[in-house]
């Protein structure tokens, strides 16, 4: 399903279908296995999507990347207001198991 979502048509035959593919399933499960909300959930697949085009569109360094997730993750636990960002469905435990799976 989730290949069909990504609309991958060359799957068999497509070395970077495949990894993607394996990429976002492999986030898939570890959030559901961390018993995310659907928000939380489509806010995580949002997060690797994000992480990944600032590699490979952006060419941003791991560095560069690990910065701006800190950025994008900075405000999570306090009010939902500017400061806690677009992540603020996650709780502070949550946030922290994110980064540690990043």
């Amino acid at each position: 399903k989730l290949a069909e979502f990504l609309n991958f048509k060359q799957l068999k035959t497509s070395l970077k279908e495949a990894i993607l593919l394996d990429y976002y399933t492999s986030g898939f499960w570890w959030a559901k296995e961390m018993n995310f909300s659907l928000e939380q959930l489509t806010g995580f697949m949002g997060l690797l999507n994000f992480l990944l085009e600032n590699l490979s569109d952006k060419h941003m360094t791991l560095g560069d990347n690990l910065k701006e997730l800190g950025r994008t993750m900075a405000g999570i636990g306090g009010a939902h207001s500017e400061e806690s960002g677009d992540l603020f469905f996650f709780s502070v435990e949550q946030a922290k198991a994110v980064i540690d799976y990043l």
